[in-house]
């Protein structure tokens, strides 16, 4: 059963009637959309963190007054300070109309080229774009990474989406590379700093013998 939230339709806006608002455990909201005039709403907090506990493009029900509106979050705004929500932005939904959404990846097992060769798993993006209806937005896309050697990478163009389901990102866009090792490098380097350092006591010491023989030269000439 879709998650129902009771709104409440505020008439004053600005800094001040919305700090109001948050003091009495509320959050103040826009709702917009395709069939639906913008109207500004206050939400009760600990109900719009019981949608966002269910995960990202959670589809829920609003209703104030004598409407109701299938809605999803569109952004939320957050106190940089207290870490507190702040305001929601809100937009209706079309059960029946596709929509576009970004969706999680998430993926399983682990690379042989990470496994076996020591390679590094790179991540480039760890989201993509999709379009479908409503009902059938997925939690997630779940790839298989298994089969990735050095060197190697996946990209959008091999994900396998759910039934029902178009991806819009670019199908070049590379989601993860497998990068070479790097342990031979830094041990390289490492050497050349420790030889590095050997040389210039060398050089010190050149020094202190022309020193010297020049001591003796002139001790010499003074005889």
């Amino acid at each position: 059963m879709a998650i129902q939230i009771k709104a409440e339709k505020r008439d004053k806006t600005g800094k001040g009637p919305a700090r109001r608002l948050r003091r009495a455990g509320q959050v103040p909201a826009v709702l917009y959309g395709p069939d639906v005039r913008e109207v500004c709403l206050a939400l009760d907090k600990k109900e719009v963190n019981r949608v966002l506990k269910q995960g990202e493009n959670v589809i829920f029900e609003v209703t104030y007054d004598s409407e109701k509106w299938n809605v999803m979050i569109k952004e939320l705004q957050i106190d940089p300070v207290t870490d507190e929500l702040y305001h929601v932005d809100l937009v209706q939904i079309s059960m029946d109309k596709p929509i576009r959404v970004y969706v999680p990846i998430h993926h399983v097992g682990e690379p042989v080229g990470v496994k076996s060769e020591g390679g590094i798993a790179d991540w480039m993006t760890r989201e993509v774009e999709i379009e479908c209806l409503p009902r059938s937005i997925p939690e997630a896309i779940v790839v298989d990474i298994s089969e990735l050697h050095v060197n190697q990478a996946l990209r959008v163009e091999d994900i396998t989406p759910p039934e029902g389901v178009k991806i819009i990102t670019d199908p070049e866009t590379v989601l993860v590379v497998i990068e070479a090792p790097v342990e031979e490098e830094v041990e390289e380097v490492k050497e050349e700093e420790i030889i590095g350092e050997e040389e210039e006591p060398e050089v010190i010491r050149k020094e202190k013998e022309e020193e010297e023989e020049k001591k003796e030269g002139a001790a010499e000439e003074e005889e």
